[in-house]
């Protein structure tokens, strides 16, 4: 067995590393640039890389690679190796502070949405300092920033730091008024990652699956997840084999992989790790993407993240657990003993309540993809609708102070369990509400409608954003304020006299919520389609603007690229299933129907008098569903002949949700009809049985 403690941040150039290799001014003056953004001059970035690459050396790594996460939602790197030729066919191993400091890729492929063309292929790595390298696959990784020529945020990390700063300062301003002493407020995050595992010899077989990450066919198998059996089931031995080194190598990288199980869904699965800082948080989430995608190939799986890979059964989602907490150590939605006399958690928690009323859109945006679409709402994941709960002590505490009564708590309460030997437990101030999108859920708020797939910097840059809108007017409310605890008395109720409408503690899933939020106005954004065009409502660029988290052209580009990802991800599933269809289904409805007719025509030969009832009228129904196939293929077709004709990349977005998806549904019903009745020798492609089950 392992040592863990030994082996927990072996592949990590952690604080402990730069503590024992740097010298002691060195380590003093990148600590500084850590903690407050002070440059770091050339001569002691010179003294930090050569240290970082006699550690990687030591430890295998031949190359270093600046990494950073460029707006495809995937991690990007280019390596270059340590050697330097000295002379005489000599060579040495060399790092200097220029190549760890900064770096040039080309950045001419990479989505800028308009910021740059095409022939402009500068773009720029710039070392984030507050992120530690780490060796992967013989490679010194080096987190990094990614920016144009001239500027211009290219990635997911430069403005997700920008939010972090955002809400530090609005947060402070708030606090300083309740006599804090911390001098940081840290946006800390943890993820719960949901993903399924399929066998790779049986994914070679799906096209689909290949292209797309997610079924485009594929007829309900007799067992799906009804009995509820695999979530929280006994770990299978190749499963477990596969989690149990994608534990290890995810320890090796310093990240706190804590949480595995069964998901819902057969061939489903969940890893959560403790809660860090958003940007280490975030930079963490991509690594662990990566790890299992890379593990499972050792393990002849392939991990898949797509939100909706399968119809029928749960899609995958990524909870998104977002909190402050001061550098002091105090969480600062920790309601307490007493909540309703926690006048410092309450404004914070208003805080929330009014930046999530006033901001639905940018919170559905942050959720919104083509492969979404297909999860939220469907009775497995929050639907489209934003809303808040809190649970049943904190809505009377509200409701206490909108009112000006008085509240009575009735004291924490025990869960007495029938039984001698089990002592009576502390009860939670709150239930869960696993129907919520955006639920408190005791010191943390609990974001659940992102995608598997999502990076996490998108919703983390929102709701940094958002808040630190929201602390900001409120410290300049109590700043003016001459009677500062009657001042904060009335910005807490009116906050939730106005703001209340966002707060719904009951099923989400009903059709009776669905009326009711229409009823309170809530924003009901059912597609990506539907909301995408609320980035670029003035009102939300002066909000970015302000906070300096995104300038006006950075938020143009990011539409125009959320744009371009949906039309293209639904481009090619279109494509694909009309591939599929022509070159799999079609040819093997064909050599079933001759099999079938054959055998019929055979019977009759030898016999004229025998019955052949069953085989006519399993032809008529296969050629009857192969007429449906035929005509909602040619729908389709039609539909993907057009695509060329739109100027307008909204207009061509809605057509493709309105009319290509919805051809591609009609495809698929047809051919699902039709697998049910074909023989198994006789289909082009594995089932959703041999797919779900194919790794038990």
């Amino acid at each position: 067995m392992k040592d863990i403690p030994a082996i927990y941040g072996s592949k990590v150039f952690n604080d402990s590393v730069m503590r024992q290799r740097l010298p002691k001014d060195t380590y003093k003056a990148l600590r500084r640039t850590i903690k407050t953004g002070v440059p770091l001059d050339l001569e002691l970035a010179n003294i930090v890389a050569s240290a970082m690459k006699d550690w990687a050396v030591e430890n295998g790594a031949t190359h270093f690679t600046h990494w950073f996460q460029p707006m495809t939602g995937v991690t990007a790197e280019k390596h270059e190796s340590f050697i330097s030729l000295i002379g005489d066919g000599k060579i040495i191993m060399e790092f200097s502070g220029k190549e760890l400091v900064i770096g040039e890729p080309d950045a001419s492929s990479f989505p800028s949405g308009g910021l740059r063309s095409t022939f402009e292929a500068r773009g720029y790595t710039a070392w984030d300092p507050t992120a530690n390298p780490f060796i992967k696959d013989k490679t010194l990784f080096i987190p990094c920033f990614f920016f144009s020529y001239s500027g211009e945020a290219l990635d997911k990390k430069t403005p997700l730091i920008r939010s972090i700063d955002a809400i530090n300062n609005a947060a402070l301003r708030v606090l300083r008024l309740f006599g804090t002493k911390a001098s940081r407020v840290i946006t800390t995050v943890g993820a719960e990652q949901e993903y399924f595992l399929v066998d790779a010899k049986t994914l070679e077989k799906r096209p689909d699956l290949k292209y797309c990450g997610r079924t485009l066919i594929g007829a309900k198998p007799p067992k799906g997840q009804e009995m509820d059996d695999h979530y929280f089931g006994s770990l299978s031995g190749r499963v477990a084999a596969f989690m149990q080194e994608l534990d290890e190598e995810l320890w090796k990288l310093g990240i706190p992989a804590k949480t595995k199980h069964n998901e819902a869904a057969p061939a489903q699965f969940e890893l959560a790790c403790t809660y860090s800082d958003a940007n280490s948080a975030n930079d963490s989430n991509q690594i662990i993407m990566m790890m299992m995608k890379d593990v499972a190939k050792r393990h002849g799986l392939v991990c898949l993240l797509h939100e909706k890979p399968f119809a029928g059964v749960n899609g995958s989602g990524k909870h998104n657990n977002w909190s402050l907490a001061t550098d002091t150590g105090i969480n600062l939605f920790e309601p307490g003993e007493t909540p309703g006399e926690n006048a410092q958690f309450l404004l914070f928690l208003s805080a929330v309540i009014k930046a999530v009323d006033e901001h639905q859109d940018l919170l559905r945006l942050s959720a919104a993809s083509a492969g979404n679409d297909l999860r939220l709402g469907a009775n497995e994941a929050p639907p489209a609708i934003i809303s808040m709960f809190i649970g049943e002590e904190l809505q009377a505490i509200l409701d206490s102070i909108e009112n000006h009564s008085k509240y009575t708590s009735s004291g924490r309460e025990e869960i007495r369990i029938c039984s001698s030997v089990l002592p009576a437990l502390p009860k939670d101030s709150t239930d869960r509400n696993r129907t919520s999108p955006f639920a408190f859920t005791g010191n943390k708020f609990e974001f659940r409608m992102l995608g598997s797939a999502f990076s996490i910097s998108g919703p983390n840059i929102i709701l940094n954003t958002i808040v630190a809108d929201v602390l900001t007017e409120f410290a300049e409310t109590l700043e003016k304020a001459e009677d500062f605890e009657a001042a904060l008395n009335e910005l807490i109720a009116d906050t939730i006299r106005k703001h209340k409408r966002i707060i719904f503690n009951g099923n989400n899933y009903s059709e009776e919520w669905t009326k009711e939020a229409e009823r309170r106005g809530l924003l009901n954004l059912k597609s990506t389609v539907d909301a995408l065009p609320y980035f670029v409502h003035p009102k939300n660029i002066e909000l970015f603007k302000k906070h300096g988290v995104f300038s006006e052209s950075e938020i143009f580009s990011r539409y125009e690229i959320l744009l371009e990802n949906y039309i293209k991800t639904v481009n090619i599933e279109a494509l694909t299933l009309i591939e599929m269809v022509n070159k799999g289904v079609i040819p093997s409805m064909i050599s079933y129907e001759t099999h079938v007719a054959k055998a019929a025509s055979l019977m009759k030969s030898i016999d004229e008098g025998l019955s052949v009832k069953a085989e006519v009228k399993l032809l008529n129904k296969i050629t009857a569903l192969g007429d449906d196939i035929y005509e909602s293929l040619g729908e389709l077709e039609s539909h993907m002949s057009k695509v060329g004709e739109f100027e307008d990349r909204l207009e061509l977005a809605r057509f493709y949700h309105e009319n290509v998806l919805t051809a591609m549904k009609k495809v698929r019903e047809a051919v699902d009809k039709l697998e049910v009745i074909m023989a198994k020798d006789f289909w082009a492609y594995p089932d959703y049985g041999q797919i779900l089950f194919g790794i038990e």
